[in-house]
């Protein structure tokens, strides 16, 4: 299988990273379903395509898995409250990337996160590189 093109997956990322931050921004205007958990499973979802642009060889299973290692670290690591870190929290791009409290649902999001982005990854190679 060829290596995945980091030009290809660079523009996914900005696009999982627009409609993460669009989901966010616009939750109002969206059914309640989708504000709620559209942004954490996007999350995961970047963090696929993150990887996947660092480590172009991985297998899709591969970065799947340490997609969700990564996704499930930073999850836990919010049950962790110290004031340095709570105050990295307080800030935009420390919400952004470590989140505020453990939730449950948070992790199911990333399960389904990384599972889209695997699936499409799958789906997509084979259709274009059958091969």
């Amino acid at each position: 299988m060829a290596p995945r093109s980091r030009l290809v997956y660079g523009v996914a990322l900005l696009a999982v990273i627009a409609a993460g931050l669009g989901s966010r921004l616009f939750g109002r205007d969206l059914p309640t379903l989708i504000a709620a958990y559209a942004g954490d499973t996007l999350y995961a979802t970047m963090m696929f395509v993150g990887i996947a642009i660092l480590a172009p060889r991985w297998s899709t299973a591969r970065l799947a898995v340490t997609a969700l290692a990564i996704s499930f670290a930073i999850e836990i690591s919010q049950l962790y409250h110290a004031p340095w870190i709570d105050a990295l929290r307080a800030t935009v791009p420390g919400a952004l990337v470590l989140g505020y409290g453990f939730l449950w649902s948070d992790v199911a999001c990333y399960v389904v996160g990384v599972a889209l982005g695997a699936s499409l990854e799958a789906v997509l190679r084979w259709r274009y590189d059958p091969a």
